[in-house]
């Protein structure tokens, strides 16, 4: 188990932008050095952002409609020609597969973590 990080302030937590997304398109992403997908989320506010996420532990298709937890505002990266704009949140379960976080009853789509 990992070290707790330095301590941070209630305003470093509260510039991210952390919401609810809803997984509506899928990708496979060959040219990523390492197994991911192109993960299309509708984040609210009639907007789609991309990111590029090692989560092929799942099948695309069970993805598509699944609630994620992601962060909006970290700035866009540019991974293997792609322009990543979010992260979508997950943590390892013990044989090392991403398992995403995401809401256990029905959440709005764009609704904010606080």
């Amino acid at each position: 188990m990992p070290d707790l990080k330095p301590q941070a302030s209630y305003d470093d937590f509260a510039r991210l932008d952390i919401r609810i997304g809803k997984v509506v398109e899928v990708q496979p992403f060959p040219r990523a050095r390492n197994p991911s997908y192109k993960v299309g989320v509708d984040v609210g506010a009639d907007r789609i952002m991309w990111s590029s996420a090692q989560i092929t532990n799942y099948e695309a298709t069970a993805l598509l409609g699944s609630l994620v937890v992601c962060v909006c505002n970290l700035g866009a990266k540019n991974i293997a020609g792609f322009t990543s704009e979010l992260l979508i949140l997950g943590a390892r379960d013990a044989t090392g597969n991403v398992i995403l976080l995401g809401p256990r009853s029905g959440v709005a789509i764009g609704e904010p973590i606080f």
